[in-house]
């Protein structure tokens, strides 16, 4: 029999037991933000989870509703949402990425940790940080505004001449 066209792992399992084992991992990984599995495992989980995280930045209630019906839960659903995704809005793809381990010692079987590229926890989201910006920015700019000519000139005046004192 030939295997042309036959795509995945079955990790010796039936369809729905194969469906679930990856729908769990894939809750843990959002949930904990790092697994360690065994590496067929970790090969099958990594594209299921990254197309999740693509419908998850565009954000809408349709996307939405199909990424609770891919996971488990539904905090890790709205945690992928409304928690992850802003913080991976600035990558097109490659969120997350797979180290391999040593052997398990008792069956010898290949392990491997699947995590996050990015550091979610400590990243702040660049949209929070741009306004905080943007005011203090504002803020010097109106300050130079708001300074009467003669101050602004003598500061320049200091200036030129500390640096032809050097």
């Amino acid at each position: 029999m030939h295997r042309h066209g036959y795509q995945g792992r079955k990790l010796h399992r039936e369809r729905d037991q194969r469906r679930a084992l990856i729908k769990g991992l894939a809750d843990s990984l959002i949930k904990y933000e790092s697994i360690t599995t065994t590496l067929p495992k970790a090969k099958e989980t990594l594209p299921y989870v990254e197309k999740l995280i693509t419908k998850a930045k565009k954000g809408d209630l349709h996307n939405r509703r199909i990424i609770i019906s891919k996971l488990q839960t539904l905090e890790s659903a709205h945690k992928l949402i409304d928690e992850i995704a802003p913080k991976l809005k600035t990558r097109n793809s490659g969120y997350l990425r797979i180290n391999k381990l040593q052997s398990r010692r008792g069956d010898n079987s290949e392990m491997a940790s699947i995590s996050f590229v990015d550091d979610i926890k400590g990243k702040v989201s660049e949209s929070k940080e741009e306004p905080a910006q943007k005011a203090s920015a504002k803020k010097s700019a109106e300050g130079a505004k708001n300074k009467p000519v003669s101050q602004t000139k003598t500061s320049v005046a200091k200036k030129t001449s500390s640096k032809e004192t050097k």
